[in-house]
């Protein structure tokens, strides 16, 4: 057996001594273990391990030097201390809404985990065009509570600077900084991914479009420059666990994966949320799935004017700074947030379009005409989005935006 004193890269047979020797007690004997690696996204090694002999079972997620979209592309596995430590944070604020953290070992850079297998991943099951009609509730008490109890307005703000340090992330960022709210608007590295039918729709729509530019860059100064709230930092379908029936007094919807947290703007994960139900919108519509579009719509609708219930009401119960309790401010706070949020939504709306980062809801749109029409949609919506941010207000806004974009396009 392995000592495991000195990082290497795992491998599915070596995963299961790598458990048994760092928790010995979590599995009952006879031990039948099976290792399967499951992960599909673009950073880090996922093995599920299961005790044959009774189910009992946990996630072992390690992070590699370099993405596994591109071997270029090296970062530090730091991204599992913080993600570690993000989520036992989480927990005290949104307990049942996050996987549980069993250990971390700072060596192999390995978060032990929860696993939620019983759980669906939520891109995939929007692709399969599944509804979900507590998600709206889920998603807000989550995004509530994770993130104005990490601002100024709720904490000692000594406490806040320092979490501000320990969180900083900055490869992470660099990621974000590049992919989002860069590359998309000029190419000048090279990576985007642009459907080769809508080439010029993006040269003029975007690479040409100044003010579009303009205004992206100032939204990337102030992700780069806002430590308002300690982010999820990657709040996509992808990132999300649902379910459809509950056992016991467990919640229906986990939030997992959040390596790229640092403290940034709350609209960032808002926003982030949104555009990933228009790119399920997108999937049912290209399949005539009436029911479960409008249901998108709705739950679309709901997650911002949810958020905003929830957010004055712990605002008012949470707020200790004194000038924050000054008349009007938490509505004048929560209204640039609701702004950052619909700018956010486009610059996602924009980056899985044209980056290098796409996603299946879209790519797997069969009908090669009808995802072209998705991607121009999706173009219009977000710029829409993006220079008209400061005219978002409540739910029915982002709803209309989408529509408009659509009756843009014919």
């Amino acid at each position: 057996m392995a000592v495991y004193d000195k990082y290497f890269l795992m491998k599915e047979n070596d995963v299961a001594d790598y458990v048994t020797a760092k928790m010995p007690d979590f599995f009952k004997t006879p031990l039948a273990l099976s290792v399967k690696e499951i992960g599909d996204g673009n950073l880090n090694y996922i093995f599920r391990v299961v005790n044959e002999t009774d189910g009992v079972s946990l996630i072992v997620k390690q992070a590699g030097y370099t993405l596994r979209i591109s071997s270029e592309m090296q970062i530090s596995p730091e991204r599992n201390r913080v993600e570690s430590e993000i989520l036992l944070l989480q927990k005290k604020y949104a307990d049942g809404l996050v996987p549980d953290v069993y250990q971390y070992d700072t060596v192999m850079c390995v978060c032990i985990m929860e696993d939620l297998s019983d759980y669906q991943l939520m891109r995939y099951a929007l692709i399969e065009h599944k509804t979900f009609p507590y998600f709206a509730e889920d998603i807000t008490d989550y995004m509530v509570n994770t993130l104005i109890n990490t601002t100024d307005i709720v904490m000692d703000h000594k406490a806040k600077k320092e979490l501000v340090k320990r969180f900083i992330n900055p490869e992470l960022c660099e990621i974000t900084e590049d992919l989002v709210y860069t590359e998309p608007y000029n190419d000048n590295k090279k990576r985007n991914r642009v459907t080769p039918e809508n080439l010029k729709f993006v040269e003029n729509e975007l690479y040409n479009d100044e003010n579009l530019r303009l205004e992206a860059a100032k939204l990337k100064f102030e992700f780069m420059n806002n430590a308002q709230a300690l982010l999820h930092g990657d709040l996509h379908t992808g990132s999300i666990f649902v379910k459809e029936k509950a056992v016991g007094n467990e919640r229906l919807t986990r939030v997992f994966d959040p390596e790229f947290a640092f403290y940034g703007p709350i609209g960032y994960d808002a926003g982030n949320v949104i555009a990933n139900l228009f790119f399920a919108w997108h999937n049912g519509n290209a399949a005539g799935k009436k029911d479960f579009c409008d249901w998108i719509l709705t739950s679309a609708m709901s997650v911002i004017d949810l958020f905003k219930q929830k957010f004055l009401n712990v605002f008012s119960k949470n707020a200790t700074d004194v000038m924050a309790k000054t008349d009007g401010f938490a509505e004048y706070y929560l209204s640039s947030i609701i702004s950052d949020t619909a700018a956010c939504t486009g610059l996602e709306l924009i980056r899985r379009t044209v980056g290098m980062a796409q996603v299946k809801d879209i790519t797997s749109i069969a009908d090669k005409k009808k995802r072209i029409e998705a991607e121009r949609v999706n173009i219009l919506c977000a710029k829409d989005c993006i220079l008209n941010r400061c005219s978002f207000k409540r739910g029915q806004d982002f709803v209309d935006v989408l529509h408009r974009a659509l009756s843009r396009l014919g």
